[in-house]
Formats: C-alpha cells, structure tokens, sequence
C-alpha cells in the first residue's frame, strides 16, 4: 500500500468508495475543486497497480484547525491497517503546519467508525440534527493537537 496525493484521475475510483462507504453522491468536480484548499491534505492510499482503495480529504477553513470532510476506505481493503496509515500521516500532516485542532463528522450509526475515531482521540463534541442527506443525524467529533 502506498499513499500519495490526488490526482484527477482519481475522481471515479473515490466516488465509487464514497457511495458504498459513506453514502453519498457528490457532483465529481467536487473532489478537485477541495484538492485546492490543502493539496497535501488530500490523501490517497493506493494498492500496487496504483488503484485508489482508500482517501482522507482534509481542508482548513478555521485558522489552525483541520477538518476531515471525508474519509473511506474499499470494504474490500478495511481491517488491513488502510484507515490507520491515513490518519496517522493526515495528523502529521496537522502537526507540521502546526494546527491545534482537528474536526470531523460522523454518522450515529456508524460505530465502527466512532470507535475507530476514539482510538485516536477524538470526542464527540455535538450532535448535528438531520446532518446527512438521508436525514440521519451525525456527531461531530474533535480532538486537539499537541
């Protein structure tokens, strides 16, 4: 498994991740219109034919504060230690560019999630109403930075 940054060619791979794992369909030039705001928050985990099986896009909207917007591995590719290599080095990432904070949002529902999270640190900070385009509602978790 390798990791490297975003590249346009990535866009049908993530889409297809983001609908089987977090349920949602976004406009595809989403994705590269984000890579802008932080390219190197924008990470891909990639399988040795250089196949995107996993992505974290983080950006910083809030001074020295990071935001994970959306973070999914291939259910094919989970348990193998994909989601722990990307957020390991997006926290690193956060460090480097000495960020204090770093946010996220998360399904209720999604416990594996939430555990995952927790294992490194984040705290549910609030409950967001209806936050997903189901209408299910979302926690959005935080942790700070050393």
């Amino acid at each position: 498994m390798t990791l490297r940054g975003f590249r346009l060619g990535d866009v049908p791979f993530v889409t297809t991740i983001v609908a089987d794992a977090l349920h949602e369909h976004y406009d595809p030039s989403l994705y590269a219109s984000l890579s802008t705001d932080w390219p190197a928050g924008f990470l891909i985990a990639a399988d040795p034919a250089d196949i995107p099986v996993g992505f974290l896009l983080a950006v910083s909207q809030v001074e020295r504060e990071a935001r994970i917007l959306m973070f999914a591995v291939d259910r094919a590719h989970r348990t193998q230690g994909v989601g722990a290599l990307l957020m390991s080095t997006i926290l690193d990432r956060c460090r480097g560019r000495s960020f204090r904070r770093v946010t996220l949002e998360v399904r209720v529902s999604n416990a594996t999630a939430i555990r995952f999270y927790t294992r490194y640190q984040f705290s549910v900070i609030d409950l967001l109403r209806a936050y997903y385009s189901d209408g299910e509602n979302g926690y959005q978790m935080a942790r700070e930075l050393p």
